[in-house]
C-alpha cells in the first residue's frame, strides 16, 4: 500500500509539472562604452567603460482545457553603473501576471502601460546600449515594467481584433492618492501600421503639483530591405521649460544578409527639451548573436552637447 502511495503521488506530481512550463529567456551584451565627460565631479573616472547587461526572464506558463492562459514573470538582470563604470550585483524585479484568452490580455503588478507597449514608441534605437531613442524629446513619466526594481502595482488591457488593437493601463502613487492612465489604438494596414496613444497623470495630494498629458502618433512602415518610424508627441509636463512638441524618426536599411545600419533623430520644440541623433549598425553572426554599436549626439537645452559611442557583442538565449 505504501509503495502505491508513493507511485500515485509520482504521477500526480508528475502531470502537473506537465500541465505547466517554466520558460527562461533573455540576452546578454557587453563591450565598451565612450560617453565625453561622462563625470563631472570625479577626474578618476574615464569617459569610456566597460558596458554589459545581463537580463534573464524567468516566465512560469499554465493552460486550462478551455484555452485560458495564465502567466507570471520576472525578471533578473545586472548591469554597469553608468555614472562609474564599476559592475553592480544582479537585481530581481517585482513579478508581473497575465491572463490571456483569444485577442484579450490582461497584465497585473509590474506592468508596462499602454504607451510603453504602444507599436514603435520607441523606434529602431542605434548602438550596442540603444543609447539614444526618437522619442528623446518627451519628458512625461510613462509606466513602465521595471527590470530592477518593484515597479508599480498596476493593471494592464490589450485587445486585438483583426488588424485592429486597444490598450489601456491604469495605476495610482499611494503616497500622494495620483491616478496615472493610458488608452491606445493601433491599426495596420499592408506594410504600415498607425498608433496613436493618450496617457494623463493626476496631481495628487502633493502641494504645488500640478496634472500631466501626453499625446502620442506614431507611424511604421517596411519597403523591402528599408524600414522606419515617425514619431510625434505632445507632453505637458510640470517643468515648463520642458512643455511642448516632440518629434523624431528612425531608420533602419538591410546591407546584404547579415548587416543593418540604423539611426535616429528625435528633438522637442520645449527650450529644454533634450536632443538626439546618431547612426549604429548591427552584424549578424548567426544563432541569436551579433556584433553592435553606434555613435551619436545628446544635448539638452542650453546645456553643452556630448558625443556618445559604443562597440561590442550581443546574445539572445
Amino acid at each position: 500500500m505504501k509503495n502505491v502511495l508513493l507511485a500515485t503521488t509520482a504521477l500526480i506530481a508528475t502531470a502537473s509539472v506537465a500541465a505547466a512550463e517554466v520558460k527562461l529567456s533573455g540576452y546578454a551584451r557587453f563591450g565598451i562604452g565612450y560617453a565625453e565627460d561622462r563625470s563631472t565631479t570625479n577626474d578618476n573616472i574615464d569617459d569610456t567603460i566597460l558596458v554589459s547587461r545581463f537580463r534573464l526572464n524567468i516566465d512560469a506558463n499554465a493552460e486550462t482545457d478551455a484555452g485560458v492562459k495564465f502567466s507570471a514573470r520576472v525578471r533578473l538582470e545586472a548591469n554597469e553603473n553608468q555614472t562609474n563604470g564599476e559592475a553592480e550585483k544582479a537585481k530581481l524585479s517585482g513579478a508581473r501576471f497575465s491572463v490571456i484568452y483569444g485577442g484579450l490580455r490582461v497584465d497585473a503588478g509590474n506592468v508596462s502601460g499602454a504607451i510603453d507597449n504602444l507599436a514603435d514608441y520607441a523606434g529602431n534605437e542605434p548602438g550596442l546600449e540603444a543609447f539614444i531613442s526618437q522619442n528623446a524629446g518627451v519628458d512625461y513619466e510613462i509606466l513602465a515594467f521595471d527590470s530592477t526594481e518593484a515597479g508599480s502595482n498596476a493593471a494592464f488591457f490589450q485587445y486585438a481584433v483583426g488588424d485592429l488593437a486597444f490598450g489601456a493601463s491604469y495605476d495610482t502613487d499611494p503616497d500622494n492618492g495620483a491616478d496615472r492612465w493610458d488608452v491606445s489604438a493601433t491599426y495596420t494596414f499592408n506594410n504600415v501600421t498607425a498608433a496613436l496613444a493618450y496617457g494623463e497623470t493626476e496631481a495628487g495630494d502633493t502641494a504645488g503639483a500640478e496634472d500631466e498629458s501626453l499625446a502620442v502618433l506614431t507611424l511604421g512602415a517596411e519597403f523591402g530591405d528599408l524600414s522606419g518610424t515617425l514619431f510625434l508627441a505632445d507632453d505637458d509636463v510640470a517643468d515648463d521649460d520642458r512643455d511642448g512638441t516632440a518629434y523624431g524618426f528612425s531608420l533602419a536599411y538591410n546591407i546584404g544578409a547579415a548587416t543593418t545600419i540604423t539611426a535616429a533623430y528625435g528633438d522637442g520644440s520645449a527650450d529644454d527639451d533634450e536632443q538626439q541623433y546618431g547612426v549604429g549598425f548591427i552584424y549578424d553572426l548567426g544563432s541569436g548573436a551579433s556584433l553592435r554599436g553606434g555613435v551619436a549626439h545628446s544635448e539638452r537645452g542650453d546645456e553643452d552637447g556630448r558625443i556618445l559611442a559604443d562597440f561590442g557583442a550581443r546574445f539572445n538565449f
